[in-house]
């Protein structure tokens, strides 16, 4: 979650520099949105390009993916932002290289400005910004952590004998859900055997039993 926090403020902080980068000085006082995007291929011109033919274009297209990528936490749409931001402005510096002779910096203004100083910055930062967003996990993905804090699952009635998970043989303990029935507490002698008629002490027998059931006589 930090990952993801921290990784977005970094790509969208590079897309806001990538986009007003071409606002600024490139080259000689020259704005970056002066310059068309088909210069950047065929060479570079002193005509001005109207307001949907420039490079801002390509980086606002660039900062479009870089949103996108971010809502979705797609690492990959950030870091094609950033290759974007980067691919163009290296191949402007070339162009620009190949008309002028030579690339310079000076303190009066004059050779490279802070416009592209901007845009390779944003670059940077939506690349590194991908790099450190940890993205989406899939539903099957789930940590060391969750995994083994995950419970037992239960067996089925085909194999009633593994439950608890003890991997000790034999039979299981109890396999009903039912409480186990108790056990009689009386020990004396069945009181049925009491009134039982004994052989030989029936009416007729010339005897009658005793008191504890034995015949007389």
């Amino acid at each position: 979650m930090i990952r993801n926090v921290l990784g977005s403020v970094l790509a969208l902080t590079g897309a806001a520099a990538a986009v007003l980068s071409p606002f600024r000085d490139w080259y000689d006082g020259r704005l970056g949105r002066h310059y068309r995007v088909d210069e950047l291929f065929t060479g570079i011109t002193a005509g001005r390009p109207g307001p949907l033919g420039s490079i801002l274009v390509a980086f606002l297209f660039a900062a479009l993916l870089a949103v996108v990528g971010v809502v979705l936490r797609s690492r990959l749409l950030v870091a094609s932002a950033g290759v974007v931001v980067l691919g163009f402005t290296v191949l402007w510096m070339v162009r620009q290289g190949e008309s002028v002779g030579s690339l310079t910096v000076a303190g009066d203004g004059s050779g490279l400005g802070w416009g592209v100083a901007g845009a390779a910055a944003g670059g940077v930062l939506l690349l590194v910004g991908a790099a450190v967003m940890s993205g989406r996990r899939g539903a099957g993905h789930r940590s060391v952590h969750e995994r083994h804090d995950r419970p037992y699952a239960a067996p089925g009635s085909e194999n009633p004998d593994t439950w608890p998970p003890t991997q000790e043989p034999g039979p299981s303990v109890q396999t009903s859900t039912l409480p186990e029935p108790e056990p009689e507490l009386y020990t004396g002698p069945d009181p049925a055997e009491r009134h039982r008629p004994v052989p030989g002490s029936g009416p007729g027998s010339g005897s009658a039993p005793d008191a504890d059931g034995r015949p007389q006589g």
